[in-house]
Formats: structure tokens, C-alpha cells, sequence
């Protein structure tokens, strides 16, 4: 954004983080979050002279050009989803088919984007989980003011009269809208799945052990790790299974083998998540992947990997610094 000569600018950023979570649970894209927040900041600073503080916080004045925005980019926009979304599971061996558009897919995301650096613990929890993948998937089924309306009462606790005022419509129809979503959000599920507590010693070992037996293309170990329901996902291919038998058989098949590959762990849609990478030119490791794990019960219950990390370093290193730093460990 444009340097202000009058500091308007140093008001307007600390909403940054918190208004880049709300439009990328309205959007579906870590991309397209980014694009609406800098909309949303430059509108605000052109129109910041007629900003009336009397009328409503610069929090809620910064929520009502977002919402609007969203709502823009939302009017000619598909619904993301996830590959469970727009098919039946496939066979193992069947063959991957091709590539679908980035339109189609929810994308990831890294948490230094949209999460608070700090804050209560419990706070965070409650953010974290509304930013995973299938949670993300799920508001993509709600129209876009239902959307909204559902993000900033039961996500972001805002007050029914809040909402009415920054949507300019009426408590009753606020609340109608709410009981809408939230019985769609039931009918549609939020996926399997718990919430990641990187504390958790639990979940920790799971991870740990996951990992290990990733990089030692232990395949026996890594199905173990599986819940017997388990799905696992390529983005962008449409391609999906479900169970622990088919994706041994993936595991297993040469063509598909990741051995020599390793996980290096990066903080992402609030779930444990990592990138793939594998030796490039001179030995030293690249990504070429983005893997986002749903755990639940001590186990593995869902593997979203998304190819083409080229296009997602840049998204990731513009928030956490440099992740081909962490990335590029020598082979």
C-alpha cells in the first residue's frame, strides 16, 4: 500500500491479520484474501477523510468495506471445494486424470497471514479450526451474505445488532440467516478431523512418527498411521481415495513413490502441515508440495497434498520469512 503522509496507513495495518482470515473464510483462496485486504486498505485510505468515528469503529468500518469487497469478487465466482466435494472416490490405479483450474479448488493458507501472533490460547483454538481446509470447504456452500453473516456471529462473536448494522438490514433477518447457515453447515459437515494443538504430546508423537516413517518410505509404518476411513487428496487433480487399502496401493505403485522425499513442517491452515520436498540440482532439497494432515484419535484421518508449491512459496514466504530456507536442507 501506498506510504501516507498523514499516518493513516499505521491505523489501518494492525487490522491486517484478522481481516485477511475473514476474507479468505468468505473467498476460499489465500491469494484472493490478500488481493481483497488490499482493496479493502486502499479504499479505506482514500476514503478516510469521511471516515466518522461517531457512526462506528475504524474495526467495524474496515469489516463493512471488506464485507462489501467479498461480496464483489463473490458475485461471479464458482464455488471452491474440496476433491470429496466434486465427485465419488476413486480406485487406486485408475489413473489421476487431468488437472482442474485453481478456480475450483479452497486453498491453503499460512497462519502468519491470517492468526494473531499472540493472544489467549483458547482465542486461538477457536480460530485455528475455522481455518481448516474442510471448515473453509463447508462455508463455500453458504451463499455470500449467509456466509458473512455466519463468520461474524459464530466465528468472530460479533454481536446480531453489529452484524445487522455493518450489513444494513435487521436483526431479524440477521438472526433467519444464521439458523440457515448453521443448518446447512450441519447437512454438509465440517470433515474429519480435530482441532491441531501443536503442544499436544499426542499429537506431536503422531506427527513425528508420521514423518519418520515418510522419509524412510516405510510404507507399512505410514498405513498404520492411517485411520481406516482415511482420504487423501492432490490438488488440482479431481482424483481422491478413501481407505487405508487404497492408499497402500498408491504408496506401493513405483510410479507414485516418494522415495527420497521429506517433510519439512510449516505452519498452515491451522492444521499440522508440511512442505514435500525432493533432491533438485546440486542435491540440496526443493519443495514441490504442500501437505496439509486432518488428525483425529491418534491417527491420520486426511492427506491433502497440493502440487505446484511455485505458485504457494511466494504466498507462504511473503508471512513467515523464508520457507526455502527451511526448505533447501542439503541432501
Amino acid at each position: 500500500m501506498a506510504k501516507t503522509p498523514t499516518g493513516e496507513e499505521s491505523r489501518l495495518e494492525p487490522f491486517r491479520a484478522e481481516l485477511t482470515g475473514y476474507c479468505y473464510r468468505m473467498l476460499g483462496s489465500g491469494f484472493d484474501a490478500e488481493d481483497a485486504v488490499q482493496e479493502t486498505l486502499l479504499r479505506a485510505w482514500r476514503s478516510f477523510d469521511r471516515y466518522d468515528e461517531r457512526r462506528a469503529s475504524l474495526r467495524t468500518w474496515l469489516y463493512s468495506i471488506a464485507t462489501n469487497v467479498c461480496l464483489d469478487m463473490l458475485r461471479s465466482a464458482q464455488r471452491r471445494a474440496l476433491a470429496m466435494d466434486l465427485g465419488p472416490a476413486a480406485e487406486a490405479g485408475s489413473g489421476i486424470g487431468r488437472p482442474a483450474p485453481e478456480s475450483v479448488w479452497v486453498q491453503p493458507v499460512p497462519d502468519a497471514l491470517v492468526l494473531p501472533p499472540d493472544g489467549d490460547p483458547e482465542e486461538l483454538a477457536v480460530l485455528r479450526e475455522t481455518i481448516r481446509l474442510a471448515f473453509v470447504a463447508a462455508l463455500q456452500h453458504l451463499p455470500p451474505r449467509q456466509r458473512a453473516v455466519l463468520i461474524l456471529r459464530d466465528v468472530l462473536r460479533w454481536k446480531a445488532e453489529e452484524v445487522a448494522t455493518l450489513l444494513e438490514t435487521t436483526v431479524a433477518s440477521v438472526t433467519s440467516a444464521l439458523q440457515r447457515a448453521r443448518a446447512t453447515l450441519r447437512a454438509v459437515g465440517t470433515g474429519p478431523g480435530e482441532p491441531f494443538r501443536p503442544s499436544d504430546p499426542a499429537q506431536r508423537e503422531l506427527l513425528a512418527r508420521y514423518c519418520a516413517a515418510f522419509e524412510r518410505h516405510d510404507v507399512t509404518t505410514l498405513v498404520a498411521l492411517l485411520h481406516e476411513d482415511a482420504v487423501l487428496s492432490m490438488p488440482p487433480f479431481v482424483w481422491w481415495l478413501r481407505g487405508r487399502d487404497q492408499i497402500r496401493r498408491v504408496l506401493l505403485a513405483p510410479e507414485s513413490s516418494c522415495e527420497g522425499a521429506r517433510l519439512v513442517p510449516v505452519a498452515a491452515n491451522g492444521s499440522p502441515a508440511f512442505w514435500q520436498t525432493r533432491p533438485g540440482p546440486g542435491g540440496a532439497h526443493v519443495p514441490f508440495g504442500l501437505v496439509v494432515l486432518d488428525v483425529s484419535g491418534g491417527l491420520v484421518v486426511g492427506t491433502t497434498t497440493y502440487l505446484g508449491a511455485d505458485r504457494l512459496l511466494p504466498l507462504f514466504g511473503a508471512s513467515i520469512g523464508s520457507p526455502l530456507a527451511a526448505a533447501n536442507v542439503s541432501g
